[in-house]
């Protein structure tokens, strides 16, 4: 069995962002010339995320309204971790949306059901942060 590891690294414009990495993904995928296997995708950052839903426009504002509804941002005086930093609601909002993703991989190739894509979610953005994509497989 093989294994091919690689980072992808995201800066956002805002403070909250869903981005679609299914294409950097799979060229990852194919540096790897992994034919069979399984595709782990990770935030490496503990207010960001990985997830696989369908890339609407729609969909990524509701995400952002309900995330918000569930964790607000504002007042940050409502968070005890907020004592030395204000982004304890990403924290949260990272921990509902999850850490990681494993995709399987078929003919060299992500085996995703109808529409799935994989994104990543920024809840802290406006800094470097960065994506572990590690194939494991023949």
């Amino acid at each position: 069995m093989k294994s091919y590891r690689e980072y992808l690294y995201f800066k956002t414009r805002e403070r909250v962002e869903f981005i679609n990495i299914t294409e950097e993904v799979e060229k990852v995928l194919a540096r790897s010339g992994i034919k069979e296997g399984l595709c782990l995708v990770n935030a490496m950052h503990i207010t960001a995320s990985v997830f696989i839903n369908d890339d609407e426009p729609g969909l990524h504002h509701d995400y952002e309204v309900w995330l918000e509804k569930l964790a607000p941002h504002e007042p940050v005086s409502q968070y005890r971790h907020n004592g030395f930093e204000d982004n304890a609601d990403a924290h949260l909002k990272r921990q509902i949306m999850g850490r990681e993703v494993v995709v399987a991989v078929t003919d060299g190739k992500l085996d995703f059901g109808p529409w799935e894509q994989i994104f990543y979610g920024e809840f802290d953005g406006r800094r470097e942060k960065r994506v572990l994509v590690k194939v494991i497989g023949e």
